[in-house]
């Protein structure tokens, strides 16, 4: 059974260089979630394991709303069942007109990558990588994808009507998606299982590559 790996925002498949064979499917090219979802199904084969890590978790869920009988099982990693925020959607704009402007860079450092990772890790060779994931993405997907989370539906129905082997995984110091929201999904789908990284931020496939390959390894041998 093939396993789809859908990256966060201003990710690619290097977020999951650690973890076990999979295929990552690009979120990049349209504004909306239900047309992201749609183009992953359109890209992957006809029944798939899926997981995704933030908005690659948000991309997932839409993706088991439309199609929930093509995926086998979940891994939602990092990530939020429910709709932007009236403060998080305010944000957006401004991010936007200056990553246009060429300030891509600077959004990405001054006020991205300091949420990412655990407090206390020093993880300079991740934050590189995450620069140079964005850089290599560019601005317009920048636009694309940022539109795309600010107007995204909530799905919390989804997960309750979900009822497949499913792994919930975070870092226990998640700033962008903390334990709560991972704890409302486990809540949502008695089945799953909830899977907490210690010292591990909002990408754990990067700061803890062995425990979050492990955690994925038992999911997908359920």
């Amino acid at each position: 059974m093939t396993l789809v790996l859908l990256p966060g925002m201003m990710c690619d498949g290097r977020l999951f260089q650690h973890m076990p064979p999979h295929q990552c499917t690009a979120i990049s090219q349209h504004e909306t979630v239900q047309a992201l979802a749609a183009d992953v199904l359109q890209n992957t084969p006809e029944f798939f394991a899926l997981g995704g890590l933030s908005m690659g978790g948000i991309v997932a869920m839409e993706v088991i709303r439309q199609a929930p009988d093509r995926v086998t099982r979940l891994c939602l990693m990092d990530t939020n069942c429910e709709a932007e925020t009236d403060a998080v959607k305010a944000m957006r704009q401004p991010q936007i007109d200056k990553a246009l402007a060429g300030q891509l860079d600077s959004v990405m450092r001054d006020e991205m990558k300091p949420n990412y990772l655990a407090d206390g890790l020093r993880h300079a060779d991740v934050l590189d990588l995450c620069m140079e994931m964005a850089l290599d993405l560019g601005p317009e997907v920048f636009a694309r994808q940022s539109a795309a989370l600010r107007d995204r539906p909530d799905q919390k129905k989804t997960l309750e009507n979900w009822d497949k082997p499913t792994l919930i995984l975070t870092g226990a110091q998640d700033r962008l998606c903390p334990l709560h929201r991972h704890e409302l999904m486990a809540e949502l789908m008695p089945q799953a299982t909830l899977t907490i990284i210690q010292d591990a931020g909002h990408l754990p496939t990067l700061e803890r590559p062995n425990e979050t390959r492990a955690a994925l390894e038992r999911w997908l041998e359920e």
